[in-house]
């Protein structure tokens, strides 16, 4: 049988992962991987990183042989429109015109949705930081593929500062909670079929207290999330709680679906 081809679009800067790898902290991409491999073994895996590969004109003109794209999550806010930024939205219109079917996980949503005319902005009900509860599954969602065996309604990693504001046009919503209206969508563009998540069901409970750790000076200072370490410990403390009762199977269950989703098709 010929092995699934896919790409996985790291969303982090070098700088960023080369910081991860120093906190003993594994990369976006390599907790994909590794939830990747949770289901299968069968997968031939490249990784691109737009905003820094040097090859990408020739990743471009190469595209065309992938399966599916996966494109994860990043520390990056999409409305700073940096160079590096540039790229990855680029590269994503590029991956529409090539790339049948798109994971597009948390910052992958947001770039997904900006390359087709959609609009991102500073979340304007709260933030995630490590979790996202009561996400809900609406009528549309429950019979959508992406979706298939899961709970109605669930908590889920997330860490997220930003939001889908406009969608692209026909798109659908497929969950929502409190804070994002947008946790879920569906749409088409270019060949492509997009599956948007704002959230992380591919990243452990344990890696997001350990970025909220990493992260707890900005945090408290430059996001102004949290007023103390108290306050941090509090909210790592409901996280591990969740984590004691998350069942990994359930949590990856969108991973699984995805996968069962391409094979499939």
């Amino acid at each position: 049988i010929m092995s699934t081809k896919i790409l996985i679009a790291e969303g982090n800067l070098e700088e960023e992962n080369k910081n991860f790898i120093k906190s003993g902290i594994p990369t976006h991409t390599e907790s994909l991987k590794e939830s990747l491999s949770f289901f299968t073994n069968d997968l031939d895996i490249d990784v691109v990183n737009a905003s820094s590969d040097k090859k990408i004109n020739s990743i471009i003109n190469d595209l065309k042989k992938y399966d599916a794209l996966i494109w994860g999550g990043s520390s990056l806010n999409i409305y700073h429109d940096t160079i590096e930024i540039r790229r990855q939205i680029e590269f994503m219109k590029e991956c529409f015109k090539s790339i049948k079917s798109i994971l597009a996980i948390c910052w992958g949503m947001q770039v997904a949705v900006t390359a087709a005319g959609g609009e991102v902005k500073k979340s304007t009900n709260g933030v995630h930081i490590g979790i996202a509860q009561n996400v809900e599954i609406n009528k549309k969602g429950i019979n959508f593929p992406l979706y298939k065996n899961k709970k109605n309604i669930f908590n889920t990693p997330a860490f997220n500062f930003d939001e889908v504001a406009t969608i692209p046009k026909d798109s659908t919503i497929l969950a929502s909670n409190k804070v994002n209206k947008v946790q879920s969508l569906n749409f088409k563009t270019g060949i492509s079929e997009i599956w948007g998540l704002q959230y992380h069901p591919e990243i452990t409970y344990d890696k997001m207290i350990r970025l909220i750790k990493f992260r707890k000076d900005k945090l408290i200072n430059i996001r102004k999330v949290f007023t103390n370490e108290t306050d941090i410990e509090e909210h790592i403390n409901l996280i591990e709680k969740e984590n004691k009762i998350s069942e990994k199977s359930l949590r990856l269950q969108e991973l699984q679906n995805w996968l069962n989703y391409i094979n499939a098709n």
